[in-house]
């Protein structure tokens, strides 16, 4: 995989991608603000898909999971300006404001798409990619700029930005049960559903009676099986979407539960995969 990354600060990148595609299942500890130069994303999240491409804007929650996957298009790889909106630089924006966000996390993602002003400010950044580094305090000048424009926009997005809660204890088993496609490690499932490691092994155990890992890669194959069966998709893109890592290793699996290929249940030969 070919990947470039510019930064001007640690908060602000220009971000390349340049083969096939590239796939990551991701928890977003920060707020993400994205603007596509090209290429195409689709984020898969528990109960919603969405697809972006050039000239899209977007706002990504912190403490979300999902998995991304990025494609070059028409020709172009895949590029954004992406702009990481941290706790620490929301916490000194909302010092002086009084505002007093509910206590709910939100998992919806925030679309500004061709947004004029939004675009403007973004655009302006891409000077910068030039320089070796950007000087800090025009940095914060534009995430500054970037927040009272998202502000202006939506006027609920305080509270997403201004919560700076880290996830309580949750139900663990509803929770389980509606992300267990996203290929984490058992640390950031204890964190999101805010346990230590070590109490969500042992919680989890109480509930299924088995040990993650197994659980897991069961209700994967699971999922991967009622997609082949009622959705006709390809392995290729089963796959990556119920959380394996790889097509070998995906396919290995699903033989050795189910005794056959997956190109068996779509009446495929196996050079077919793709």
């Amino acid at each position: 995989m070919e990947y470039k990354a510019k930064y001007i600060t640690d908060a602000i990148k220009l971000s390349c991608y340049e083969d096939k595609f590239f796939k990551s299942d991701i928890m977003f500890e920060e707020h993400m603000l994205v603007w596509f130069l090209s290429g195409e994303t689709k984020i898969i999240q528990a109960d919603a898909t969405y697809i972006f491409k050039k000239g899209d804007i977007f706002l990504i929650p912190r403490n979300q999971l999902a998995t991304i996957i990025n494609y070059p298009k028409d020709g172009q790889p895949h590029k954004t300006v992406v702009m990481h909106l941290s706790v620490a630089i929301l916490r000194d924006y909302y010092a002086n404001r009084n505002i007093k966000p509910q206590a709910t996390v939100s998992s919806k993602i925030y679309a500004f798409n061709n947004h004029p002003l939004l675009e403007s400010c973004l655009a302006s950044l891409i000077p910068y990619f030039e320089m070796s580094e950007l000087p800090e305090d025009i940095a914060i000048l534009k995430i500054t700029e970037a927040i009272s424009i998202l502000r202006t926009i939506d006027s609920d997005i305080d509270q997403v930005l201004a919560n700076f809660e880290a996830p309580g204890k949750i139900d663990l088993a509803g929770y389980m049960e509606k992300n267990f496609m996203f290929n984490l490690p058992l640390e950031k499932f204890g964190y999101l559903t805010g346990r230590s490691l070590t109490t969500f092994k042992r919680d989890f155990g109480k509930l299924f009676n088995t040990t993650p890992q197994r659980w897991l890669t069961q209700k994967r194959l699971e999922l991967a099986h009622y997609q082949f069966v009622e959705k006709k998709k390809k392995p290729i893109d089963v796959c990556y979407e119920v959380g394996f890592e790889n097509l070998s290793h995906f396919s290995y699996a699903f033989k050795k539960q189910y005794g056959y290929a997956p190109t068996t249940l779509l009446g495929l030969s196996d050079d077919a995969i793709l």
